[in-house]
C-alpha cells in the first residue's frame, strides 16, 4: 500500500504522540536562556466539544480532577469558533513549573483521547512572556504531533520574526512543524493574553 500512496502523491497521516509534550520543560529552559522568555504558568487544551451527556460528563470530570487537591486551577472557556479551551493555571507561587503544567496538559489530552474524543482535539499550548511584555505560545498540533511558536502582536497581528527566532532557539528540543502554512494563528487563545 505504501507504493500506491507514493505513486498517487498521498502520504500516511502523522500519528499524534502526546509524549512529545514532555519535551516542553527543556524547551522552556532553552527559550529562557536564548530569548529571555519565561513561563507564565498558563497552558490550555483546545478541542471541539461533542454534543451529548457523555462528553459533558467527561469534561466535568476532567475539570474536577484537575481542580482537586494540589493540581492547577482549570477553567473551560468557549471561543468564537466553537472550540472549548480548558485553561490550566499553575499556582501563583509556582508559575515556572512547566513540568507540572505539562503533566496536567498530557492528562487532559490522554483522558479525552482514551474516551474516544481524540479526533476532537485541536491543539495544546503553553504561554511565555519576556520582561518587555511580549507573549509567545508554544503550540502543539495534536493531529500532526508537532510544535510551532505563535507570537501575537496586537489583536490580529503576529510577530513573524520573533516566531522564527523562537523556532531557532528550541528546534533541538521539540519536533517542530516544518510546514509553516500550518502555523495557524491562535488569536485570543485563553491564557495567551
Amino acid at each position: 500500500m505504501g507504493f500506491l500512496r507514493a505513486l498517487l502523491g498521498r502520504s500516511k497521516p502523522v500519528e499524534p504522540d502526546l509524549d512529545r509534550l514532555f519535551g516542553l520543560p527543556s524547551a522552556a529552559v532553552a527559550l529562557e536562556s536564548v530569548a529571555g522568555f519565561t513561563p507564565t504558568g498558563t497552558g490550555s487544551v483546545a478541542f471541539r466539544a461533542a454534543e451529548g451527556q457523555a462528553f459533558a460528563t467527561l469534561q466535568r470530570e476532567v475539570t474536577d480532577l484537575l481542580g482537586a487537591g494540589e493540581g492547577p486551577e482549570a477553567e473551560p472557556v468557549r471561543d468564537e469558533y466553537g472550540y472549548t479551551w480548558l485553561v490550566l493555571r499553575a499556582a501563583p507561587e509556582t508559575p515556572g513549573d512547566v513540568t507540572g503544567l505539562v503533566a496536567d496538559l498530557h492528562a487532559v489530552n490522554s483522558t479525552l483521547e482514551g474516551a474516544g474524543f481524540g479526533p476532537s482535539l485541536l491543539c495544546s499550548l503553553v504561554a511565555f512572556a519576556d520582561t518587555a511584555g511580549r507573549r509567545v505560545a508554544l503550540v502543539y498540533l495534536y493531529k500532526r504531533g508537532t510544535f510551532y511558536p505563535f507570537a501575537p502582536r496586537g489583536a490580529n497581528g503576529r510577530d513573524s520574526a520573533l516566531e522564527l527566532q523562537i523556532e531557532a532557539a528550541i528546534s533541538g528540543e521539540l519536533a517542530m512543524e516544518k510546514d509553516r502554512g500550518r502555523w495557524f494563528p491562535v488569536y485570543g487563545a485563553p491564557g495567551l493574553h
